[in-house]
């Protein structure tokens, strides 16, 4: 078996706190390859006492860090993008060891972490304000933004590498300073692996802090988060059920809070679309990294006179794509997180065959890998018909009509992403302005992300932006006012 490079064993696995890796204190639990169940690393497992360490070394490291030139800060940010990007192999591989990340997905979050570090390097020259106008004689006014203090983030295990550098980039690069709580399904690509980076690169002490933990133990890292002043933000990054747990409690301590969370996303065809390009279009949007990702599409609706045909390729496509070991050359499928996850797929697809759906292609397990799956005639009482299923499971609908599909598309309280397929740009244009959606991608893949767009949801999909339009997430306003002369006042 031709295979990548296995993953080193010489990443830190301990909490990184005020630029210094603390001893586990013999309180560790094993990270588990998801593939073949070997263990990765034992990490270290913290609490309350870990995190509060880490918030007061953030607070600490703000000022500076705030004040901190635009010049300097960007040389920082670009020599971390040049530490991911020469450490490739190293990282790919622990991607592929730790969440099951085949190479194609791991190459793509490694590229575009780069171009995000590269990018948001730049951030800091973005105007920091706005000169108003005032209907006082002689006063001068400006709004002025000012980053917030710390900001504490949550991130996943799927997309670690990627959606962890984007819950830490964005506040990093106006002024902010993090304590980051990474998965305990992806300690070290989700957190520590960050931490290794950003140490190399020359960044001051406190101004990143990783604090990990052991499965069931989150609530108290998470509760210093919530009780200390010095937390201004949170930063999530996970499912609707958690954030709402989350929002409450951001609600209750008046902190601000940015989510992206999960989706039920629709790809339409339409009937005059490229087939060809719908079925490699679909095959990426549905199955990339084996539907593990929040973007992925869960059900295509295809107008009816192409419905057969598209059905037939698209199936023929599912067979041919690779599934096993993510270290092995070519894999495209690999295996999911863990056993809970693909008895959660198992289960969805198992209840939808009992209602009545049919099973075009796919539909079991070999081992921790599910294959890609196709389902038609599924009932709407049906879960996966209408709930996110994190699985290479997609669900085909037929529509008599762009309208309809519309309507159908929009039946969900999720808003995160869409794609529209049309030869027709204006029509797809039209269909786009009428969705209620964060994004959608006419022909293009329902994962069309790049660094500088401002990904995100609405609805049940969350609230917040990514991009440099996170400027307004992460930065607050203060009005200045310098009035010349002297005042007249009713006193």
């Amino acid at each position: 078996m031709e295979a990548t490079a296995s993953a080193q064993t010489t990443h830190r696995t301990t909490h990184f706190i005020n630029g210094q890796w603390s001893e586990p204190g013999g309180h560790t639990f094993p990270d588990y390859n998801p593939f073949n169940g070997e263990v990765v690393a034992d990490i270290a497992a913290g609490g309350r006492a870990e995190a509060t360490e880490a918030v007061a070394a953030a607070n600490a490291a703000f000022p500076a860090w705030a004040e901190m030139t635009p010049g300097v800060r960007q040389r920082l940010f670009l020599k971390a993008a040049d530490v991911i990007e020469r450490r490739t192999k190293d990282i790919q591989a622990i991607m592929a060891a730790e969440t099951g990340s085949g190479g194609a997905f791991a190459m793509f979050q490694i590229k575009w972490s780069i171009d995000l570090m590269r990018q948001s390097a730049n951030w800091g020259y973005l105007p920091v304000g706005d000169v108003l106008r005032s209907d006082v004689p002689g006063r001068f006014a400006m709004a002025v933004r000012k980053p917030l203090g710390v900001v504490a983030g949550f991130t996943p295990w799927n997309g670690a590498f990627s959606l962890a550098w984007r819950t830490v980039a964005l506040p990093l690069a106006f002024g902010n300073t993090m304590v980051l709580k990474p998965s305990e399904l992806a300690p070290i690509s989700a957190g520590l692996l960050l931490a290794e980076i950003l140490e190399e690169a020359g960044f001051p002490p406190g101004v990143l802090n990783v604090v990990t933990h052991a499965p069931g133990d989150a609530a108290a890292i998470a509760d210093v988060f919530f009780e200390s002043p010095a937390v201004r933000s949170i930063n999530f990054t996970g499912s609707a059920n958690t954030a709402r747990r989350l929002a409450a409690r951001a609600g209750a301590t008046l902190k601000r809070i940015v989510l992206e969370l999960g989706g039920y996303n629709p790809l339409i065809i339409l009937a005059d679309a490229d087939l060809n390009h719908a079925v490699d279009l679909a095959a990426f949007s549905a199955f990339f990294h084996q539907g593990q990702i929040c973007m992925n599409a869960r059900k295509i609706l295809i107008e009816r006179p192409v419905m057969d045909e598209f059905v037939e390729r698209f199936a023929a496509k599912a067979r041919t794509l690779k599934s096993g070991d993510p270290r092995t050359a070519g894999v495209i499928i690999g295996p999911l997180i863990n056993d809970a996850a693909l008895k959660g797929v198992e289960d969805r697809v198992q209840e939808a065959v009992a209602l009545g759906a049919k099973v075009i292609a796919g539909g079991k397990a070999n081992g921790k890998v599910y294959e890609p799956t196709i389902l038609t005639n599924v009932p709407r009482e049906a879960g996966v018909s209408r709930e996110e299923t994190f699985g290479p499971v997609v669900v085909i609908e037929g529509v008599d009509s762009a309208e309809q599909a519309l309507s159908e598309a929009q039946d969900t309280p999720y808003g995160l992403c869409a794609s529209i397929m049309t030869a027709d740009q204006d029509r797809g244009l039209d269909l786009a302005r009428r969705f209620n959606c964060g994004m959608v991608h006419v022909n293009g893949a329902t994962m069309a992300s790049e660094p500088s767009l401002p990904n995100g949801g609405v609805k049940d999909s969350g609230w917040g932006r990514s991009g440099h339009y996170s400027v307004e997430d992460f930065t607050e306003i203060q009005l200045t006012t310098v009035t010349r002369g002297t005042g007249r006042y009713p006193l």
